[in-house]
């Protein structure tokens, strides 16, 4: 390893070093993803779980309030942000579409930064994997392209014996399952991918890095050492119910199917066993995390490291009584989003006290953003903004808007969300209409109501093309 990082930049990454607007070395790049992530971490508000590390990271980043996926589910989010291009445009959108499948000559984030430069390695789930041998796995992962370095486990491994678990659905759903497994953290997936990403920056030596680290949980199967299970005893956690008078969800905007049924059979015990199974996760990965960072400040990256936590999708957890994600409701579409700018290039105000960027931002900014930083231009033309501005003052507005497209068999739907509103429409005629100001947890449908026909039009135009299936 020591020998692949001793090679020279390429000319185009010396260039950049040696302009005025980039640093004498280059950045490196830290991108850690946690798989079906929504708001569940402390830092934005939620009081049930423990996320020590991530709070700590976010009192010195900005935190994104309104951060979106481009599709909610993991292969077509992770397809496009680290293309920086839109589901509709690229046709990924389900999981099992490779994305060199439909777009072999596409220029992928790492797969740039290794071209200029970079060494690039990848540890977990940073590219939607699956696959039953190595082989497959590493065409999943584009190893071969995008990657000088890439491991992964699979997230169905128990690494130990366990404690206590069992499949919430009596087996009708085999991912819906949990496990309190006896183990060290290390033994498990997700802890090798932080020691593996640790062991690849202690080596890094002068040479300028990305590194990925995708880590498993929360997303199922919910398997996480006893001592994270151990955070939340019995009583510790609070069900959030759906008030009675809600506005019944159109026909389209919750799956039918086995999931459907499977959840409308849980019970209060069902729900509460579910839910300590997803914080106990949320908690594991944040510890996961808390590895990496400290890592980073004891080998003296700190100053000149871009740092990027995110989900790559939200999650119901009983919304709607849906314990899933693939819907384009504010809990499947919004994601968390801390970034951390390198200390060498952060604007003045950047260091103020307002830390909390309000404006709609989407995933498809990641990789824009992260060209700004290194000094590289965009490969081709890419839909995103850079968030450079909102990471110097999180105070700028944005481009106040985005966008989130679901395709469910025949039936497709397309959302926009603004600061203000979210406006989803739906191909068999229906369309939805939520206040986030008056009612941000997207109860009360009001496009029926006249007032609001001015809205509507408005946000229709702002509606992402009709995606195409894959």
């Amino acid at each position: 390893m020591l020998a692949r990082f001793s090679l020279l930049l390429t000319s185009a990454a010396l260039a950049a070093a040696a302009s005025t607007d980039a640093p004498a070395r280059p950045p490196n790049i830290l991108l850690i993803i946690s798989d079906d992530l929504r708001d569940s971490v402390g830092s934005y508000g939620n009081r049930q779980v423990r996320t020590p590390h991530l709070d700590a990271f976010a009192a010195g980043a900005v935190r994104f309030d309104r951060a979106y996926a481009q599709y909610p589910v993991c292969n077509p989010s992770r397809a496009s942000f680290l293309t920086g291009l839109r589901p509709e445009t690229i046709g990924v959108v389900n999981n099992r579409t490779r994305l060199r499948e439909v777009m072999p000559a596409v220029i992928t984030w790492p797969q740039y930064l290794r071209r200029h430069g970079w060494y690039t390695a990848a540890f977990g789930k940073v590219f939607h994997t699956i696959g039953r041998t190595e082989e497959e796995r590493a065409v999943w992962l584009d190893r071969a392209v995008s990657w000088d370095e890439a491991f992964y486990d699979s997230a169905e491994r128990v690494p130990g014996p366990i404690v206590a678990g069992r499949n919430l659905t009596g087996g009708a759903l085999k991912w819906c399952e949990w496990a309190a497994v006896d183990c060290a953290d290390e033994a498990t997936p997700d802890g090798q991918s932080a020691t593996r990403a640790i062991a690849t920056m202690e080596q890094a030596g002068a040479r300028p890095w990305f590194i990925a680290v995708g880590f498993h949980r929360p997303h199922d199967p919910f398997i996480s050492p006893q001592k994270y299970f151990d955070l939340y005893p019995e009583g510790s956690l609070t069900l959030k119910r759906d008030p009675a008078d809600q506005t019944p969800a159109p026909p389209l905007a919750i799956p039918s199917g086995a999931f459907k049924q499977a959840f409308a059979a849980f019970t209060d015990r069902d729900r509460l066993e579910f839910l300590r199974a997803y914080c106990a996760g949320v908690s594991f990965m944040d510890a996961q995390v808390g590895r990496v960072l400290a890592a980073v400040d004891r080998l003296g990256a700190r100053d000149n490291t871009l740092v990027i936590f995110m989900g790559d999708n939200g999650y119901h957890l009983g919304e709607r009584a849906w314990w899933n994600k693939d819907t384009l409701f504010e809990r499947s579409c919004r994601v968390p989003l801390l970034v951390r700018p390198p200390a060498s290039q952060t604007g003045a105000a950047a260091s103020g006290a307002a830390r909390v960027c309000p404006t709609p931002v989407e995933l498809v900014d990641l990789f824009p953003s992260v060209l700004d930083y290194v000094g590289l231009p965009p490969p081709g033309v890419l839909p995103g903004r850079s968030l450079r501005p909102q990471l110097d003052d999180p105070a700028r507005p944005g481009k106040g808007a985005a966008t989130t497209i679901v395709v469910h068999g025949d039936a497709r739907g397309r959302t926009v969300r603004t600061p203000d509103w979210r406006y989803t429409e739906w191909t068999d005629g229906t369309a939805e209409l939520y206040d986030e100001t008056r009612d941000p947890e997207e109860t009360r449908n009001v496009a029926a109501e006249p007032t609001n026909t001015t809205v509507i039009a408005r946000l229709k135009a702002l509606l992402p093309s009709e995606p195409r299936k894959s």
